[in-house]
């Protein structure tokens, strides 16, 4: 496992971390717990330190699933935790629901608020990362978000502040990265092969500021791995029935077939771990987070750093 310090200001975090949205219980199909555990124990194990999660994932359960396994670990002070806020969750807890609902509150007092109930949770002193979990333009437009993430750091609650930027806006939204670069330590972005948006001006700038970049979706909800078609189908609780709806499915996989010559070549990998390796190959990007339900699906993730394309610039390499 390869490690980089994660921007200026950021701690030292292995090139693949955990991402733990698929384990929160909702929103991505049947989950098992002790499957879950098991596979974060797999990856720290293999030499993962970060884990991203999210208060909403599960309506807390993900940050309830990384405490018992932070209590269990006896390296716990070197794992990296990165938690999110700003969807309020609360008046639906025990509520029978397919999909997470979004009330968005990023008001100060809710995001202090939010960031204390995190800490709760995963029963620790101080938050690593605490970002605003994808909040629209207009929202970022305010102070309030900003000033929670503050009085947080001044308080002692977080470590670092960073932001989730908000899915296909990336170059929309990038001149906010210019305004509070200097608070901000941190930004987490949607980046794999065939969402490519955020190399146009975000990637570019979070590179002159030195800030921390977490890619998000790598694997495109799984259909990196390879392991889909047409006819894939997903269940009433699982986000993909949107997000991957028939037409985009059908328009991502015609897509994911320009790689073709690329996974061909470098056919000791799966496309999955070659997928991830050109997210890490960027020079901006700093850790990827698949999710892994399975601790074989992690022990097929985590290979993606010690991958070496041996070509010159290993970025380009990707050039369909």
């Amino acid at each position: 496992m390869k490690y980089r310090k994660l921007g200026a200001r950021g701690p030292l975090v292995s090139t693949v971390g955990f991402g733990s949205w698929g384990i929160s219980g909702r929103d991505w199909g049947r989950t098992d717990d002790e499957s879950s555990l098991k596979a974060l124990h797999t990856a720290l194990d293999a030499g993962v330190n970060f884990i991203d999660t999210a208060d909403v994932y599960g309506f807390g359960h993900s940050e309830e699933l990384i405490r018992q396994v932070l209590e269990e670990r006896s390296d716990r002070d070197k794992i990296v935790i990165a938690t999110k806020a700003g969807n309020n969750f609360y008046p639906y807890i025990g509520q029978d629901l397919n999909l997470s609902p979004l009330n968005h509150d990023y008001s100060t007092n809710y995001l202090i608020y939010a960031a204390e109930q995190s800490l709760k949770r995963l029963n620790v002193e101080v938050l690593d990362i605490l970002q605003l979990h994808s909040p629209d333009t207009e929202i970022l437009e305010k102070d309030e978000p900003w000033l929670a993430l503050e009085k947080l750091k001044k308080e002692g609650k977080i470590k670092h502040a960073g932001w989730s930027v908000q899915s296909f806006r990336e170059s929309e939204q990038a001149y906010l990265l210019q305004r509070h670069h200097e608070l901000i330590d941190v930004i987490q972005v949607r980046y794999n092969l065939l969402e490519r948006e955020a190399e146009d001006i975000l990637l570019p700038l979070a590179d002159k500021y030195r800030t921390g970049v977490i890619v998000r979706i790598p694997l495109l909800f799984g259909l990196l791995t390879g392991k889909f078609s047409k006819e894939t189908t997903f269940g009433e609780n699982d986000h993909r029935r949107l997000n991957l709806s028939p037409e985009k499915l059908k328009s991502y996989l015609e897509e994911f077939e320009a790689y073709r010559p690329v996974f061909d070549k470098y056919s000791d990998y799966s496309p999955a771990q070659l997928s991830l390796r050109f997210c890490i190959s960027h020079p901006a990007c700093h850790v990827v987070i698949p999710s892994g339900k399975t601790p074989e699906q992690v022990r097929e993730n985590v290979v993606a750093s010690d991958i070496d394309l041996v070509d010159y610039d290993e970025y380009r390499v990707f050039e369909a």
